[in-house]
């Protein structure tokens, strides 16, 4: 196997699953053993300036091989978390070949004979990991290329691993003034020339029924049920702009939650476009909603509480398009056909991006994101480290 390979898979043997619920930074302290595990790997492949700070943000730099005057400091991000949709624990990865595209394919766990079920073969549901465990893997590797190669010029490099990015965190606490990069690359991207610097605008929306519950034999005219008219703003959103019915730069309403009695009900919506104008039109949508079941059922039945959490990059990227350039003409070396899309979600290079460091997504090679199935070609992987090592590449 290449060092590159041995590397992620011994990374994936690290459980490092994010909790939404938790009130601490990383939120979940496996995140932090890992991190460790990085910072001493890091001393031990030559890096300087290595720091691990309090909340599980690691730092470090690949020093300049060459005079560094007009050159750009530029920096690789990923993070090291892994979903809480599907477990991250006792993870044995394995090889296979894949016949139809001749790709040697990394999964998280052999299929099991039998299956839990005692119907045939199974495989354990638990995540690979390698979003993001594969851009780390990807940017540590091509550290140690670079240093192993002198004779490829480049300037200072500065790469930045962080908890929590799948819980939305993971930019919180990131110190961009510290990392010290003129521009940055978050490794965080899918399938193989994945270039994405435009992501969809995001708020949430959480709303709140109040009902009034009494005997339902004694109901009429006195009873509001919060539970059906939590039922009934649902039936006001409308139905074919959801997850399931749009796509490319089309936008959505997502409801992610729905629970309550007769007495009060919640309702949890993200609401998501590429389009900022849209976007407000969307945030004022719902809240009109909640106006509506206002005016039929009395003031203060439905509150709507919308909040922002991210905005689409492109804003910040647009003036440094030279950083897309770069990207594109580095991947071309190394053999990848760049395909520009838009990200339908968020990423850490958003939020970096409105904190003042231009921060475009590059792809890692996984494929099938957040579930027992997701699955990583070693050919696209040895793509991604070449593509890092070429935009360090001075003249590139």
């Amino acid at each position: 196997m290449s060092p590159l390979v041995d590397r992620f898979l011994k990374y994936t043997t690290f459980d490092t699953q994010s909790d939404e619920n938790a009130q601490t930074t990383p939120s979940t302290a496996k995140q932090l053993v890992f991190a460790r595990y990085l910072r001493d790997e890091m001393i031990a492949e030559g890096l300087s300036d290595v720091v691990l700070d309090d909340m599980g943000y690691l730092y470090a730099t690949l020093p300049a091989n060459t005079e560094t005057e007009g050159v750009p400091v530029i920096g690789f991000i990923a993070h090291y978390d892994t979903s809480p949709d599907c477990s991250g624990a006792d993870i044995k990865a394995y090889i296979t070949h894949d016949d139809k595209t001749g790709e040697d394919i990394i999964r998280a766990n052999a299929p099991q004979h039998p299956s839990p079920s005692g119907e045939g073969p199974g495989v354990r549901p638990t995540l690979l990991g390698a979003d993001d465990k594969a851009g780390i893997a990807e940017i540590m590797q091509a550290m140690c290329y670079l240093r192993d190669h002198p004779e490829i010029p480049h300037g200072t490099i500065r790469i930045g691993f962080n908890p929590d990015e799948e819980i939305g965190l993971g930019a919180h606490h990131f110190d961009v003034k510290h990392f010290g990069c003129d521009f940055a690359y978050t490794i965080d991207g899918g399938a193989e020339g994945e270039l994405e610097y435009e992501n969809f605008n995001a708020a949430s929306a959480k709303i709140t029924i109040k009902g009034f519950s009494i005997h339902p034999g004694y109901a009429k005219g006195r009873m509001i049920n919060a539970g059906r008219i939590a039922t009934e703003f649902v039936g006001m959103m409308p139905a074919e702009q959801t997850p399931e019915q749009t796509e490319g730069y089309e936008g959505f309403w997502h409801l992610t939650n729905i629970e309550g009695s007769c007495s009060e009900a919640h309702l949890n919506y993200i609401i998501r476009d590429h389009d900022r104008k849209n976007f407000e039109r969307r945030k004022a949508f719902i809240q009109g909603v909640a106006e509506v079941i206002n005016s039929r059922y009395g003031a203060g039945t439905c509150e709507c509480v919308v909040a922002d959490q991210y905005y689409n990059m492109l804003e910040k990227i647009a003036p440094h398009i030279n950083i897309i350039e770069r990207a594109k003409q580095a991947m071309l070396t190394a053999g990848v056909e760049p395909k520009v899309q838009p990200i339908r979600g968020g990423t850490d290079g958003a939020q970096l991006s409105f904190k003042g460091l231009p921060c475009p997504n590059i792809f890692t090679g996984a494929i099938d994101f957040h579930g027992p199935d997701e699955h990583i070609s070693v050919q696209t992987m040895e793509k991604a480290m070449m593509t890092i090592v070429n935009i360090c590449r001075i003249g590139m």
